[in-house]
């Protein structure tokens, strides 16, 4: 393989794996070709071509399946450097941070939505027919409420095509083109307008709850659509989207929820022993969720036991997130904990052992004196639980991104390293030789062009077939990586992950080479 890259004008770097990352994480390959020659390659026939080609494929085959590095999903990830030395103060969401739900919840918010449009919105019976099917949509896609059609969008606010769907139907590339004028998302469009609820036109679906509301967008559109029923796909979101907001608001699912704790919790998530372990370091806890107390209460009694609260310093319920974060004008009020009703009194400090509800950050701050880098927050949704502590309010932040065990998995099994470290040297070898003029070179790159679209949909289908992975669109970042990595200081799949680390840990991110630097890949085990 040396040889015949050398003909070519490729350098071949060895990269040592002296050292791996801790938790087992390391870089996927250790040979890679330079692809920062300063001169054009030495033009090879087309033979040459395929014998470098077989050549590098049967390396990157071999190194694939004796390539016995994992990634742990058990890792807290860093995007940004965090000292948990310098925490005393660690803040949680309620849902889906302290409280992991099963599947079940979410089959559970699609029936209460469905039956809230067939009886109050007077949508036809007939969709109660199509199948829930919650492995159909991932997190954060968009939906383009003028066209009607579910997309994925990646970092630099480009449809990635082959993942767009009206309903169940996917949509040709040529009629997202003709749609969009292109792939190119305009920017007014699509700039973290979600998180203020002013899109014109696209809503990203971001929070955990979004799953049945994607289903059920999915499932209308689709049975509307090959019956012949006309329908405006704006009012049709806002209709579909009312209905799962309205299973949060009447309290349908919370007391179903209540009443049936070990259908919906998930037990072994290690949380328990993080807050005790944190309680007893002596550091200050506080809760902020958008959920009833009663709701809370039944679960975390559930989780931990009746004294749960006795580990919380401050315990905010109702909060109306993200407006607790933006909007300084509403004051807080405490209820009484037996019955849920409020008090009429000012409040004037926070108590531990009270419950309030509403609320605001500004005030927040000022009763309690926690402020900036000292207090860590975690949250599962990216606008509601981090943007404003992390832009405002100068919160160390963490993403709760339960799809990480899931994509962890996936990344660590034989097929996708396969996959992927062949895609990554495919590419460089069609870089170096696409500077190649003859005919017969010209239609080896182009063979190779193909046989990268087809590991390209190769690795999407691994994640999902008709979305791919939560995290990427092809080589790029997602939107909601984007949007991930900007809020959120470090991230992982459970918020009892953490407990596996010292309170001194220091989280450190990946040096990762831009594409003028060269890559060191040192590691340490």
């Amino acid at each position: 393989m040396a040889s015949a890259a050398l003909r070519s004008g490729l350098k071949i770097t060895c990269k040592s794996p002296v050292f791996r990352r801790c938790y087992s994480k390391a870089v996927l390959y250790d040979h890679v070709i330079d692809r920062r020659i300063s001169s054009p390659a030495k033009i090879l026939s087309d033979s040459d071509m395929w014998d470098e080609y077989n050549s590098l494929k049967s390396y990157c085959e071999g190194f694939a399946a004796n390539h016995g590095y994992k990634v742990d999903p058990m890792t807290v990830f860093a995007n940004n450097e965090v000292s948990l030395d310098d925490i005393e103060v660690y803040g949680f969401d309620y849902d889906y941070t302290l409280a992991c739900y099963n599947d079940a919840l979410h089959h559970l918010i699609y029936k209460q939505a469905l039956d809230n449009l067939i009886l109050k919105k007077r949508f036809p019976p007939g969709i109660q027919d199509m199948p829930y099917n919650p492995d159909y949509p991932i997190r954060g896609l968009h939906f383009d409420t003028k066209k009607g059609v579910l997309l994925k969008v990646d970092a630099f606010h480009h449809i990635q095509l082959g993942t767009v769907r009206r309903g169940l139907q996917a949509v040709s590339n040529e009629e997202v083109i003709e749609m969009y004028g292109g792939t190119h998302i305009p920017d007014e469009m699509i700039v973290d307008r979600s998180m203020h609820g002013y899109e014109k036109g696209l809503r990203q679906l971001m929070d955990m709850f979004a799953t049945a509301e994607m289903c059920l967008l999915v499932n209308v559109i689709e049975y509307l659509r090959t019956r012949g029923f006309d329908y405006d796909p704006e009012y049709l979101f806002h209709d579909i989207h009312n209905a799962v907001k309205e299973v949060h608001q009447s309290g349908s699912m919370h007391t179903e929820v209540a009443n049936n704790v070990h259908e919906y919790l998930q037990m072994d998530t290690g949380i328990p022993e993080l807050l005790q372990r944190l309680h007893d370091a002596g550091k200050q806890l506080f809760l902020i969720t958008n959920s009833e107390f009663a709701f809370v209460n039944s679960g975390m009694s559930h989780l931990i036991g009746p004294d749960w609260a006795n580990l919380f310093d401050i315990i905010v319920t109702q909060a109306r997130k993200p407006q607790f974060f933006s909007d300084t004008t509403r004051p807080f009020r405490s209820i009484y904990r037996k019955t849920g009703t409020p008090s009429w009194a000012q409040v004037t400090e926070l108590k531990k052992g009270k419950i309030y509800v509403e609320g605001n950050v500004e005030q927040f701050t000022k009763l309690t004196n926690w402020h900036g880098s000292g207090v860590l927050y975690f949250g599962d949704h990216v606008y509601s639980d981090l943007v404003e502590p992390c832009l405002k309010n100068g919160w160390r932040t963490g993403g709760i991104i339960p799809e990480l065990d899931d994509e962890i998995e996936i990344c660590n099994s034989l097929p996708f390293k396969r996959a992927v470290i062949w895609l990554n040297a495919l590419q460089d070898l069609i870089e170096a030789h696409q500077v190649h003029e003859s005919a017969d070179c010209k239609a080896v790159v182009n063979s190779w062009i193909a046989e990268k679209h087809q590991l390209r949909m190769t690795t999407k289908s691994l994640f999902n077939q008709q979305f791919g992975s939560v995290f990427r669109t092809h080589h790029n970042y997602s939107y909601f990586t984007s949007r991930l990595c900007r809020f959120a200081d470090i991230y992982m799949a459970c918020v009892g992950n953490l407990r596996n680390y010292s309170l001194t840990h220091t989280f450190y991110p990946r040096r990762t080479a831009l594409p003028h630097e060269l890559s060191y890949n040192f590691t340490v085990q």
